[in-house]
């Protein structure tokens, strides 16, 4: 009965205490622990039950195992023939596998000790080697330290009996690697906006005929209109540009009227210029009596070619 309530008491401790963020435990890292346990005595050696004070140091070979050794000194361990106080000592190596993830880790351990109690009244010792066995819990406070609660199981391989431990413990890990960071999931991104329909474009064009009198590079009044309609639109849309083409009829020679072609295509140039046409937007080109229209056999055919012609083109929006 007096084991079940200590076993109670301290298995309770360790897990109502406060259990906040997860382990740091890990492979590579050391634990360093100081312990209490209260030792029940087989009843053959005639010794009351006592305690054990001590610590231990660990290291964990992987995640889940942790090689670990010890040393405690036995406290209040007396004879019940003679009820002299008995010193004793406790060296144990064992191998300690821990269950699950995160702060509260149960736990089954096992290995081997030795025990060494002064005899009453001699100067012998009683040594044992000691096999044991044991289970508990650990509770890990933060990222390094840890409160624990366990049993173990003695059994004394001299002297052929089992002994009983439970106790609690104090430790502090270090040296893992550092616990893993849980990202926190970024917001969904809003919807993009559906993109706008691409408007519809239609070409336009414009173009400009201006015809003239005979071996005259004078512009006639009737086509001045036609010439400020081109202005307009060339101011209207900046990015375009026009060449200004000047023609003849076959009359006269081809130098001459080479040259004819060139004066009314500049006619017609410096025209637009005067209607707000930038300069570098309008260029002029005579091509002389070398593209006729019309057959220069008759006289309108002749009047026909005798002319300055012109175009634009670009891209707008339909609404």
């Amino acid at each position: 009965m007096k084991l079940k309530n200590t076993v109670g008491i301290v298995v309770g401790a360790a897990i109502t205490a406060s259990a906040l963020p997860v382990m740091a435990q890990s492979a590579g890292s050391v634990e360093v622990e100081a312990f209490a346990k209260r030792y029940f005595t087989d009843s053959m050696r005639n010794l009351d039950d006592g305690t054990l004070v001590g610590g231990s140091l660990g290291y964990f070979v992987t995640d889940d195992v942790l090689l670990n050794i010890g040393l405690g000194t036995y406290k209040s361990l007396d004879s019940d023939i003679t009820g002299e106080d008995i010193d004793g000592r406790l060296a144990h190596v064992e191998a300690v596998y821990h269950f699950g993830e995160g702060a509260l880790r149960p736990y089954v351990s096992g290995g081997f000790a030795h025990q060494e109690l002064d005899q009453v009244g001699t100067s012998q010792r009683d040594r044992t080697t000691i096999a044991q066995a044991g289970f508990g819990v650990k509770n890990y406070l933060n990222e390094n330290f840890f409160v624990k609660a366990g049993v173990d199981a003695l059994y004394g391989l001299d002297h052929r009996n089992t002994e009983w431990q439970a106790g609690v413990g104090l430790g502090l890990n270090f040296g893992g690697k550092p616990a893993p960071v849980v990202a926190q999931a970024e917001p969904a991104p809003a919807p993009a906006p559906a993109p706008e329909p691409a408007p519809e474009m239609q070409s336009v064009r414009v173009e400009l005929d201006v015809k003239f009198d005979f071996d005259r590079d004078t512009i006639r009044p009737e086509f001045r209109q036609d010439i400020q309609s081109l202005a307009e639109f060339m101011k209207t849309y900046p990015s375009v540009t026009t060449t200004v083409e000047g023609h003849t009829d076959s009359v006269g020679t081809d130098a001459y009227n080479q040259n004819l072609s060139e004066r009314r295509a500049n006619s017609v140039r410096e025209a637009l210029i005067a209607e707000g046409v930038e300069s570098s937007r309008v260029n002029a080109v005579g091509h002389g009596e070398s593209r006729p229209i019309a057959d220069n056999a008759t006289d309108d055919g002749r009047a026909m070619n005798r002319r300055v012609e012109a175009e634009v083109e670009t891209e707008v929006e339909v609404r």
